[in-house]
């Protein structure tokens, strides 16, 4: 370990050296690398947590370098995955964390997969549906992770314990963490590395070890009106909850929730993922396309007609941008792919 790069962090007594220790020995999973997942993960590999994994099932855009940190207008360009983008850069800022990353959709097989072996999770996703399938993850595997939000000037951020503070099941009935989306109101970046701070904040304290330390609360601001509230959810806490209950029966792990549909967050754009997953031949495709419509990079190939753009990946998803509609998304793949 390079004694000189965390000397400011040994500094800081909660931590010294015994702590940057530990961070050397912890390995988290970062859910998403969009704009929290970029910010988060920067700040970790800056600190020198030992071994990083992170997953997205997307590819770099213009619209993303406003506020996604870790991308260039060439990675844009090239409409490189975001997972390959982020570990490049990743790798540059500090060779000695081992980082992993997945071009994937994060379903139950994956995360099933990927937090063995994992001690916390970080929250970087932009829907609750993948969410709730943390808190599921977390819950049954007694791993703590962290929830963080944004949309507009707002922002919030919330420590989940197993078996100590409330799950986001809980908290869903609780407290109002749903509404506006970043579809509706936009995103200012200053709220993004607002809720990565407190994110990564407490991801340090509970990679350290430092329990008392860890804000049990739900942390809410908005930047553009100076509010900032912490709000104390320990009355949240339910006996019967069916993620974090006396008698849990973790329903969002169950393949009758699982969708093989979603329209992405602020875009106009549908995936589907085939019910069967199955690495999908690349070339073959591109032989029954016409060449003059078609783009390609080892990771992904690209169809564009008049109206929509069609990405495929090797893991069989479809982004079909220039649609919200989930009917016309099907009715494009299957154009395409006649299954």
């Amino acid at each position: 370990m390079n004694e000189e790069r965390y000397a400011k962090q040994h500094l800081f007594a909660p931590i010294g050296e015994k702590g940057q220790q530990l961070l050397q020995e912890k390995h988290v999973l970062v859910v998403g690398a969009g704009a929290l997942g970029t910010s988060s993960a920067e700040q970790l590999v800056r600190a020198g947590i030992g071994n990083i994994t992170i997953i997205d099932r997307d590819y770099v855009e213009m619209s993303n370098l406003q506020r996604q940190q870790l991308y260039t207008e060439i990675d844009a360009k090239n409409r490189l995955p975001k997972a390959v983008a982020a570990k490049n850069r990743l790798q540059q800022l500090n060779s000695e964390v081992k980082i992993t990353t997945h071009v994937a959709d994060v379903q139950r097989e994956e995360l099933e997969k990927f937090v063995t072996g994992v001690d916390l999770i970080l929250d970087g996703t932009d829907n609750f549906e993948t969410r709730m399938l943390i808190n599921d993850m977390s819950q049954k595997n007694q791993i703590p992770w962290i929830y963080g939000g944004c949309v507009g000037s707002h922002g919030l951020s919330c420590v989940i314990l197993p078996g100590v503070t409330p799950c986001l099941n809980c908290l869903m009935e609780a407290v109002p963490l749903s509404g506006a989306t970043c579809d509706t109101a936009g995103v200012i970046s200053p709220a993004v590395q607002m809720v990565t701070a407190h994110q990564v904040a407490e991801a340090l304290k509970v990679l350290v070890e430092d329990e008392k330390a860890i804000n049990k609360g739900l942390i809410t601001f908005d930047l553009w009106n100076h509010h900032y509230t912490n709000i104390k959810t320990s009355h949240a806490k339910k006996h019967d909850c069916p993620s974090c209950g006396d008698h849990p029966t973790y329903p969002y792990l169950s393949n009758d929730t699982k969708t093989k549909v979603a329209v992405l967050c602020g875009r106009d754009t549908v995936q589907i993922r085939p019910p069967d997953k199955k690495e999908r031949n690349l070339n073959d495709l591109k032989q029954r396309l016409p060449q003059s419509k078609v783009k390609e990079n080892p990771f992904l190939l690209t169809y564009e007609d008049e109206r929509h753009r069609m990405v495929f990946f090797k893991d069989g998803r479809v982004l079909i941008h220039g649609t919200k509609d989930v009917a016309e998304a099907r009715n494009l793949y299957h154009k395409i792919l006649g299954s």
